[in-house]
């Protein structure tokens, strides 16, 4: 208990979640968000990008982070494939009622087969759908052999995109740290800008 209450303790400054956590933290901080539905309140952009920040001032070795964080991102990923693969098909079994509806499970599923690549690549760098993008693609039954390989693809981008952003600024402007905060407000509304954006082209592309 005394383990968890400190770990939620940290979550509030990411810097101290990032030295406390080291490696195998991080690791299983970058599992969990990405193969655990219970982990979509978690860090990624910002703790990855402190992570390699961090990497610059000597905290990390920056090659070890990566290799790490990669594999728990792909296997995190893989892991969630794998409940949505599990649950769908008692979902596709389930009669429709009042909040589920079949139709909608099949007009997901054929989402995924034209655009499943795009969005599995794409949903690395979007809080709360980086969790649960691989678990639709299972519910979806989009082939795995297609998964795979845009999940190895979206994980390596996403974990060193966000880890040499880090490591070049942190070693090229050193004082960044001091303006930490400022620059994980700026990534996390990055990462959410495309979900504003589309929010705002549902509700009023239709009036236009």
């Amino acid at each position: 208990m005394d383990f968890l209450k400190e770990f939620f303790d940290k979550l509030r400054d990411i810097q101290a979640l990032v030295s406390w956590a080291g490696y195998v933290g991080l690791f299983a901080i970058v599992f969990a968000e990405t193969g655990l539905l219970i982990g979509f309140f978690l860090p990624g952009d910002s703790l990855l990008f402190t992570a390699g920040l961090f990497a610059a001032k000597g905290l990390f070795n920056i090659y070890e982070l990566n290799i790490l964080l990669i594999i728990a991102a792909v296997t995190g990923d893989a892991v969630g494939y794998y409940i949505g693969k599990r649950s769908g098909h008692a979902m596709y079994a389930r009669e429709d009622s009042r909040l589920f509806k079949k139709k909608h499970l099949i007009a997901t599923k054929e989402f995924y087969e034209k655009y499943g690549p795009f969005t599995i690549v794409a949903a690395r760098w979007m809080p709360f759908a980086r969790t649960f993008a691989p678990v639709v693609a299972g519910i979806a039954e989009m082939s795995y052999t297609k998964f795979l390989t845009y999940n190895v693809v979206g994980g390596i981008s996403w974990v060193m995109s966000m880890t040499l952003a880090g490591y070049f600024l942190g070693t090229a402007f050193p004082a960044i740290v001091n303006h930490l905060e400022l620059v994980i407000a700026i990534i996390i509304f990055l990462s959410i800008l495309p979900g504003i954006i589309k929010y705002l082209q549902v509700k009023y592309g239709k009036k236009h």
